[in-house]
Formats: structure tokens, sequence, C-alpha cells
């Protein structure tokens, strides 16, 4: 075991990949000499030379599809999206080629492509790198979508994520960047399937990537009021775990979604439904969702903070289901 941060898990899990796949390339801009924007590949270059770590022009268009292109030539490409909005540059080869190749080809082809993105707010980074369009993609067949939000998740979910047959995105959080945890030396994680972060027997916080840190305060606070809550992290958000997410509405009977995406057609309406198709009679009390309000994110902080969901909204809500 040791202590590191979400970075570092980042970063060991690049680096573990790129040793275990000689397929496998690390491709973006900046990922380089330069060390990727926010320091996640820093040092991988000297470690693996300039074929396997490639810097590229500032075209998020052409990048992809060329990684697209050596998937479907036997490679096992990284690709690194700065951020989730860049990452709309891309949307074309991503969901109209990547996403339907299995598909259109009758199983003949597939692409086995990995995109890596950062998401959300949090960081004073204005409306323009601060998006969360994690719905977006989690709404596209032929995708698969995971949000790691622990150390262990940070490290571990590359790995499966290159075995994937298919595109796999994975959602990054510079909110939690710093965050530091104990580590296994050696990972292994699953991305099928949500987990239970806190147990709990009377509420659920259903949450993922940068909201479940603030989730677990949310329930620290409302056990010390007496509410014990029970706190469930998506992590892959396509396909989602519908099994877990209706259990542990049948077993609290409350449940209170928190999403950084805004509420109009945001991730938080999806689980809803479900919640509402699969256990409705189960439900003691009305569903509940936290999200970001609905305006461009705020560049000052105070306004920043005010639009994102923080554990105070958390706790309110959950409160009110008791009401």
């Amino acid at each position: 075991m040791s202590r590191i941060s979400y970075r570092e898990a980042l970063r060991l899990g690049l680096r573990e990949a790129l040793e275990r796949e000689p397929r496998a390339f690390l491709m973006g801009e900046d990922v380089g000499r330069y060390g990727g924007t926010y320091a996640v590949s820093k040092g991988l270059l000297e470690a693996f030379g300039p074929e396997r770590v490639r810097d590229t022009p500032l075209s998020e268009l052409g990048f992809t599809g060329a990684g697209i292109g050596a998937a479907l030539g036997g490679m096992r490409p990284i690709v690194e999206i700065m951020t989730v909005n860049f990452s709309l540059l891309a949307l074309d080869p991503i969901v109209n080629t990547a996403a339907l190749y299995r598909h259109m080809s009758g199983g003949q082809f597939s692409v086995p492509l990995v995109i890596r993105t950062s998401s959300g707010a949090g960081r004073q980074l204005a409306a323009q790198h601060s998006h969360s369009f994690e719905a977006w993609y989690a709404h596209v067949p032929g995708i698969r979508v995971v949000a790691p939000a622990t150390i262990e998740d940070a490290r571990g979910m590359l790995w499966p994520a290159l075995q994937d047959p298919d595109p796999v995105v994975v959602f990054e959080y510079p909110a939690l960047f710093a965050m530091e945890d104990e580590c296994a030396d050696t990972v292994e994680v699953d991305i099928r399937s949500a987990k239970v972060r806190r147990a709990g027997s009377q509420l659920s916080l259903i949450t993922y990537g940068a909201c479940l840190p603030k989730a677990l305060e949310a329930a620290e606070t409302l056990a010390a009021e007496g509410i014990d809550a029970e706190v469930l992290d998506l992590r892959v958000l396509r396909p989602l775990d519908d099994a877990a997410i209706l259990a542990t509405v049948s077993k609290t009977r409350r449940a209170v979604v928190v999403d950084e995406c805004w509420k109009t057609g945001g991730l938080a309406g999806e689980v809803m439904a479900r919640i509402m198709e699969g256990a409705f009679y189960d439900l003691d009390a009305p569903v509940a969702r936290v999200c970001s309000e609905e305006v461009p994110v705020p560049y000052a902080k105070h306004l920043e903070e005010a639009a994102l969901p923080q554990p105070a909204k958390i706790v309110a809500a959950a409160k009110a289901l008791f009401k």
C-alpha cells in the first residue's frame, strides 16, 4: 500500500498500461514534452519514447480520427482530449464512426479505442472549460463511459478499458487531482458495475465523479443528525448498473441523485426514470436530485460554488424526504 494522489494514480495507470500492452500508445495535445496539461503524463515520454507518447497538432477532429484508424489497424490507442469541451470538435468521429463500426460491419470490425478527457468545474476555469458532458456520451450506444472518482479507480480503470473491443470514454476530474488516499500496488478494477462507497439504511445518495466526495461529506453530516445514508458511486455511466441502483433504493426506500450535469437532459433524470420504472413501489418519498444550476459555470469562485452541487444542498434535499 502507498499513499498517492488522484493525479499520480492516473499517471500510474497510464504507465502500467503502456508497460503491459506493447500495442498501446498515448496521443494528444502536450502529452509528451510538456508532460500533459495536468501533468498526468509527466515522465512518460522519457520512459517510452516519441513513438508511444505522441504530441499531436491542435486538432481534436484530426488526432481522434487517427486514433480510430490505429484501433481499426490493430493498435490500442489512448487518445487524450485535454478538456471535455474540446471533445465537441471530435463528436463526428466518436459518435458517427467509433461507436458504430461494430454494429454497421456486422461484428467484423471493432474500435478498441480509449478516450481520456477531463470534466467538471470547481477550479475557476470559467464557462468554456467547466462543462460536464457525461450524459451526452452516455446517450450513445456503442460507447462505454466510465468516471473514476477514487484513487483506486483512477489507477485501475484504464487497463480494463484498454481491453474492451469497443470505444471507452474515461472522464477524469481536475477537482479531484490533489485528493490523496491509500492504494494497493496491484489494482484490479471492474468497469461493469457501480459500487457502494458507504453503507446505509435510510437514504440512498446516488452519484459519480467529482460529486462523490461531496456526497460522502453530506452522508457524514446526515449521520450526525440521525439519518443513515448509503452512498452509491455509479462509476460506469454507460451501461448503467440498474441492479445496483434498484438494490440500494429498495433497501433504503429514499433516494437523492447528485449530478454535476445540468438538470435538463442530465444523467440524474435518467437514473430517476429507472428508479421509477423498477422500484416505484419500494419508495417512501419522491426521488430528489441535486444538479448544477441552469447557467454557464461562472468564473468568480463564490458564484462557481453557488452554481455547483455542494454538501449543504445534498443534505437539504435529503432531509426534505423525511418531512
